[in-house]
C-alpha cells in the first residue's frame, strides 16, 4: 500500500486570468490507487473541459480536488457543487473531509470541538501518530503526551499491561492493544487513547502474523474499539498506514459512524 499517485490536468495562466476560479476538495480513506481508479474513471470522463481533477493518494489517504475556471461566477459555483456532491456520494461512506486537511488535523478538530483530550500508546508506530498529531498548530490543546511502548518492560511497567496477557496472547494482539489503550489513557488521564502494536518488517513476521499485521485499539470515554489490519508494502509504508488508519478509526468514533469489524482471531 505504498502507492502515491499525483493526476493533474492544469489549466492555462492565460485562461485563469480571464475567468472566475472556483475550488473543491474531498478527503477519502481506503483505497490503493489502483482501487480508487476503478471507481473513478467514469465520474472523470463526465466532467467538463472547464474543470479539471487532481487526485493525490497516499498509504490509503487520497485528496481530490476539483478546479473550474468560467467566466460565469454563479453558473460555475452551481456546477462546481453539483460535482463536488457527486463525487461525495461515490465515496460516501470513506469521505473524511470536505475541506483540504489531513486526517490529523480533522481529528483535532474534533476533538477540540468535544473539548476532549488524547494520548497515545504506540509500539509499531513508534511515536508517528505523535509526529502527526503534534504537526497541527494548536494541538497542544488536546494532545497530552505519547508513550513509545517498543519493549514489553515498557508495556508492563509504564501502561500496566498484564505480563500474562503478553505471555498468552503475544505483544501483537487484541487484548494487549486494548490495555495499552486503557493504560494511557488512565496514565494521563484523557478522554481518547489511540494503541498500536504490530509487525513493521521487513523482519519479525511469522505464519500467523506476518509482516504488515497491524493491532490497534482506540478508546473514547469508556468505550474501546480494536481492529486488526494487514498492510503491504515496505517498513515507512506500514508505520504510516497504520497511524492513518488508527487516527480514521479515532475520528470515526467520535462521529458515531464507527463500523465494527468481524470478529478476528489470529491465534
Amino acid at each position: 500500500m505504498t502507492e502515491k499517485n499525483q493526476s493533474t490536468n492544469k489549466i492555462s495562466p492565460k485562461l485563469a486570468s480571464k475567468h472566475h476560479s472556483e475550488t473543491r476538495h474531498l478527503v477519502i480513506y481506503g483505497y490503493t490507487k489502483q482501487e480508487l481508479s476503478k471507481v473513478i474513471r467514469h465520474f472523470e470522463n463526465q466532467l467538463p473541459d472547464f474543470v479539471k481533477i487532481n487526485i493525490d493518494s497516499s498509504n490509503l489517504v487520497t485528496k481530490v480536488t476539483l478546479t473550474g475556471i468560467n467566466s460565469g461566477v454563479e453558473l460555475l459555483r452551481f456546477q462546481m457543487n453539483k460535482y463536488h456532491q457527486t463525487l461525495h456520494d461515490l465515496f460516501s461512506h470513506e469521505v473524511i473531509s470536505t475541506e483540504d486537511k489531513s486526517i490529523a488535523e480533522v481529528m483535532g478538530d474534533l476533538l477540540r470541538e468535544r473539548e476532549l483530550s488524547i494520548s497515545c500508546a504506540e509500539s509499531c508506530t513508534g511515536g508517528n501518530i505523535a509526529h502527526l498529531i503534534t504537526q497541527v498548530p494548536g494541538s497542544s490543546g488536546y494532545f497530552l503526551g505519547s508513550i513509545v511502548s517498543y519493549s514489553n518492560e515498557v508495556k508492563t511497567n509504564v501502561l500496566k499491561v498484564n505480563r500474562n496477557t503478553i505471555n498468552q496472547h503475544g505483544a501483537v494482539s487484541r487484548q494487549v492493544v486494548e490495555q495499552m489503550a486503557q493504560g494511557v489513557a488512565n496514565l494521563m488521564h484523557t478522554d481518547c487513547a489511540i494503541a498500536t502494536s504490530g509487525i513493521a518488517g521487513p523482519n519479525g513476521g511469522t505464519k500467523l502474523k506476518p509482516v504488515g499485521t497491524v493491532w490497534i485499539a482506540v478508546k473514547y470515554s469508556e468505550k474501546i474499539v480494536t481492529e486488526c489490519i494487514h498492510l503491504k508494502g515496505d517498513r515507512q509504508s506500514v508505520i504510516e498506514s497504520a497511524s492513518n488508519h488508527a487516527m480514521v478509526m479515532l475520528v470515526n468514533l467520535l462521529r458515531d459512524c464507527y463500523e465494527m469489524q468481524e470478529e478476528f482471531n489470529d491465534e
